[in-house]
C-alpha cells in the first residue's frame, strides 16, 4: 500500500509541476537569461572600472615627474576630476602652485580639502595651509586653523604643536617656543624626525641663536718680512743725467 500511495503522490507533484512549468516557465527562462546577462554586465563593467583606475594611476604617476611646477599643476588638475584620485590630485595641485609661487591659490585648495575630508588627506592639507600660513599669519590665525587636529588622541597633535612653536619663534616669544620645542623633543610618542628637528631647535634658541649672532673679529694686519720691508724702504735711484 504504501508503493501505491508513493505513486500517487509522485504523479501529483509532477502534474503540479507541469502546471507551474506551463504558467510560468516563459518567466523563469526570462529570469534566467536576465541574471546571466546581467552577471556579464557586471564583469565588464568592473574591467571597465579597472582600466579606468589603471589608466588614471599612469597619468598620476606621470604628473608625479614633471620638474616644472605650473605644468604639474595644470596636469593635477583633470586628475583632480578623477573619482579614485581627485582629493590626492587636488592636494598634489595644491603643492605644485605653491611652488610655482600661487601661494594664495594653494592656501585656498588646502583649506577647502581640509573643510571637506575629515580622514587622512583632510588633515594633511590642513598641516599644509598652516605651513604655508606660518611666515605671515598670526599665530591666533594658525592656532584656529589647526584646532581640529591639537585634540587629546589625535595623530597629528605633534605636528600641530611644531608649527604652533615655529610660530611663537617667528614672534619672537622665543620661551614660549623653547619650552614647547623642549617637550615636542621628549614625547615619546612624537616622529623621531620630528623629535630631532624639535632638539635642534630648543638647543638652537637655549644657546641664543635667535638673538645672537657673534661678533666680527678685528682685521689681522700681517707685518711684512724684513727683506721686503728694508727693499719698500730704500731710495729710489735718481735717474741718469742725459748724455751731452
Amino acid at each position: 500500500m504504501s508503493d501505491i500511495f508513493r505513486e500517487v503522490e509522485e504523479d501529483v507533484r509532477r502534474e503540479r509541476a507541469q502546471r507551474i512549468w506551463k504558467r510560468y516557465g516563459t518567466y523563469i527562462i526570462a529570469a534566467g537569461v536576465m541574471v546571466f546577462v546581467g552577471i556579464g554586465v557586471w564583469q565588464l563593467w568592473q574591467r571597465h572600472e579597472r582600466q579606468q583606475r589603471e589608466a588614471v594611476s599612469a597619468q598620476y604617476l606621470a604628473a608625479q615627474r614633471i620638474t616644472n611646477p605650473q605644468t604639474a599643476a595644470n596636469a593635477f588638475v583633470d586628475l583632480a576630476q578623477a573619482k579614485s584620485y581627485g582629493p590626492v590630485a587636488r592636494l598634489s595641485q595644491a603643492s605644485a602652485m605653491f611652488a610655482a609661487g600661487q601661494r594664495s591659490e594653494a592656501i585656498e585648495i588646502y583649506k577647502e580639502i581640509a573643510d571637506s575630508d575629515t580622514g587622512a588627506i583632510g588633515s594633511v592639507a590642513r598641516l599644509r595651509a598652516a605651513w604655508a600660513m606660518a611666515e605671515t599669519a598670526t599665530r591666533t590665525q594658525l592656532a584656529e586653523l589647526l584646532k581640529p587636529l591639537d585634540q587629546p588622541g589625535s595623530p597629528w597633535r605633534e605636528n600641530a604643536h611644531e608649527i604652533l612653536a615655529f610660530a611663537d619663534y617667528k614672534a619672537m616669544d622665543l620661551k614660549s617656543a623653547q619650552t614647547k620645542y623642549a617637550a615636542l623633543a621628549a614625547n615619546a610618542e612624537a616622529p623621531d624626525a620630528l623629535r630631532a628637528r624639535a632638539k635642534a631647535m630648543a638647543e638652537y634658541l637655549r644657546n641664543g641663536g635667535a638673538v645672537t649672532f657673534g661678533t666680527v673679529p678685528p682685521e689681522v694686519v700681517v707685518p711684512p718680512p724684513p727683506q721686503a720691508a728694508a727693499t719698500a724702504a730704500a731710495p729710489a735711484a735718481s735717474p741718469a743725467a742725459p748724455a751731452q
